[in-house]
């Protein structure tokens, strides 16, 4: 696997960014709008550098959040109007696109 540049990463945080309140992306529609191959990229650069983001509105393909963030996130978006169904966003309802 390549590295990632840095001009990769800018471009995943601006995405990131650029995603309003009250909606949410899934790490492969940032890998898309950055053309990336691999969610996982966009994964790793949200582990890595995201502390000043809206981290609470990227999720997984399925909506739910990982179990150890899940409870926090949840409540982030719910303060932020986001339609949640049990335990995970309604992403027809919520999902941002680029």
């Amino acid at each position: 696997m390549a590295a990632t540049t840095d001009a990769q990463i800018e471009r995943v945080r601006e995405l990131v960014a650029s995603i309003p309140a009250g909606r949410v992306a899934t790490y492969g529609d940032i890998a898309d709008a950055a053309g990336l191959s691999s969610p996982r990229t966009v994964g790793w650069i949200m582990r890595t550098d995201s502390a000043d983001l809206p981290w609470h509105r990227v999720l997984p393909a399925s909506g739910k959040p990982a179990a150890h963030l899940a409870r926090r996130q949840l409540a982030r978006l719910a303060l932020e109007g986001t339609p949640i169904r049990g335990d995970r966003v309604d992403l027809a309802a919520a999902r941002h696109r680029f």
